[in-house]
């Protein structure tokens, strides 16, 4: 079936609340996707943000972030009064994340909801604490124990907590059980909250592509509660890192610093916290992206404390075997497989023993020196095409920063006869939608026609990644009659189940 759908992680709808989260807004703009006629969401990955305010280096695979909650909720709730509510200062620039307010307020607001939730608490909570306790405990004490300590990451804590010892646990549960609680609260209005959005996106024909990151952050709930997961020390410490060896971009590499799994130890377990892990965050969505997919087969690890990732190696990693343990679990859950960068054989193999659809990224294909795999014409059907990704420039920031040649090279394969970059972007577009994909993703910024200045993520630096926002009113009926018309026109748009059954009867009634 050909379909087709937007990537817009939450953080980047409009809101009055300094950022994208589960308010009116959100629920317009699965409004938007129905009247534009796209079947997906991507969202981008749901958990706290950590270093560089980045969900692709939280401080939980399994927890939601909790700037997402809707105070508009929590107002309805009883738990804020809108005078409150509106004395917090969660930043002024409506088109772009000030995650320095959010930090210093968003928590102060959301304790001030969970003080008056204690007195009177929904009789669902302590099912949800007893249903999650296996990932929940851990989290709620590793952030009450990282605000503890001012921030500090949990290899600098006391020897006691950084190695677990059990009395020291106990003890700190015991401690901080209230700030643990304050946490737990947390995950349960953004749960409560994300679960009503997301029926009612289903209820309108819109399904849920989320995204689990392949490595986990060294300063995580993750690494810090399971220690024998990671190659570790004996005292907790990293002895592996990751990264991606030198290119012709980088004479030293990529040295990204999130530990390495012990796939040995991971074998013997069954693969049961990488299947828990799936399980639970198709809580949150329909569709799992994964990310650095490559790493499946291979795997690039660095000795901790090399200066740069050249001293690195690749390294086997659980291939199909992770996969058939998931299937056997939980079934058939359906996948995209994030098969960018650098791919050998043996990946390509891994994808497809899968059945995985991969990925091809429209930007990627025009290099006026050489074929590319990512050119419309070499795709199978089985595949997802985008236009870009969160972590490509904008299509109109993309042409306008492309040399002559290349330029001239994707105007004459996509037949653009237009020299303006607006025509050229949707020019772009159509040539995605028209592939033979059998889903096609936009960025929203693209059907915006947005510059560089709407980047959501430049890999590698930090300062202003994870910002953009889209500015209010600028999702008007008549983009998303124009998106409707595109997708319409390359069969993008699915039959209702009544127009099928009808086709089949009148085909019926033909025989006859």
């Amino acid at each position: 079936m050909r379909e087709s759908g937007i990537l817009c992680p939450i953080s980047s709808i409009w809101s009055r609340y300094g950022i994208g989260c589960f308010s009116k807004e959100a629920y317009d703009f699965v409004d938007f996707l129905k009247e534009a006629g796209q079947s997906y969401w991507q969202v981008l990955p749901f958990g706290p943000t950590g270093f560089g305010d980045s969900p692709y280096q939280s401080f939980s695979t399994f927890a939601g972030n909790p700037y997402f909650i809707s105070p508009e909720d929590l107002v309805k709730d009883g738990l804020l009064a809108q005078h409150e509510l509106d004395q917090y200062d969660f930043g002024s620039n409506v088109e772009a994340v000030d995650y320095g307010a959010l930090y210093n307020n968003r928590f102060k607001m959301l304790r001030v909801a969970y003080d008056r939730f204690k007195e009177n608490p929904d009789p669902e909570f302590k099912t949800f604490r007893e249903e999650n306790k296996e990932w929940l405990d851990d989290y709620g004490l590793f952030m009450a124990l990282k605000n503890a300590n001012e921030g500090k990451a949990w290899v600098d804590w006391d020897h006691s907590l950084r190695t677990r010892d059990p009395e020291a646990l106990k003890e700190a549960h015991e401690k901080y059980a209230d700030v643990v609680g304050f946490y737990a609260f947390q995950q349960y209005e953004f749960m409560k909250q994300w679960r009503k959005l997301r029926a009612y996106a289903n209820e309108n024909g819109i399904k849920i592509i989320g995204d689990i990151p392949f490595y986990t952050a060294f300063d995580s709930a993750d690494t810090w509660g399971n220690p024998k997961m990671y190659l570790f020390d004996k005292e907790n410490r990293p002895t592996k890192v990751a990264g991606c060896p030198p290119d012709a971009f980088s004479a030293d590499g990529q040295l990204w610093g999130n530990p390495i799994y012990n796939w040995s130890y991971i074998k013997k377990t069954k693969y049961e916290w990488w299947i828990a892990r799936i399980k639970h965050n198709l809580e949150f969505c329909d569709v799992l992206r994964v990310d650095h997919f490559r790493a499946f087969d291979e795997f690039y690890e660095i000795p901790y404390g090399e200066k740069t990732a050249r001293n690195g190696k690749w390294v086997k990693g659980p291939g199909i075997a992770l996969f058939k343990a998931i299937k056997k679990e939980l079934g058939d859950v359906e996948i995209i497989a994030e098969d960018l960068g650098y791919i050998t054989d043996s990946v390509r193999k891994l994808v497809k023993d899968t059945g995985y659809p991969g990925m091809k990224v429209l930007q990627f294909a025009f290099d006026s020196k050489e074929e590319s795999d990512y050119l419309p014409h070499n795709y199978d059907h089985n595949c997802v095409v985008y236009t870009g990704t969160h972590d490509n420039e904008t299509t109109r920031g993309w042409i306008e920063d492309l040399n002559n040649q290349d330029r001239d090279f994707a105007r004459r394969y996509i037949n653009s006869i237009y020299t303006d970059y607006g025509t050229f972007t949707w020019d772009f577009i159509r040539c995605a939608q028209a592939s033979c994909a059998d889903l096609c993703i936009v960025p929203i910024q693209d059907y915006l026609v947005k510059g560089n200045e709407a980047r959501i993520n430049h890999p590698s630096t930090l300062g202003t990644n994870w910002q953009w926002r889209i500015a209010p009113n600028f999702l008007s009926k008549e983009l998303a009659q124009s998106i409707h018309d595109m997708t319409e026109l390359y069969c993008r748009i699915p039959k209702p189940a009544k127009e099928e059954t009808a086709d089949a009867e009148s085909e019926d009634e033909k025989k006859v």
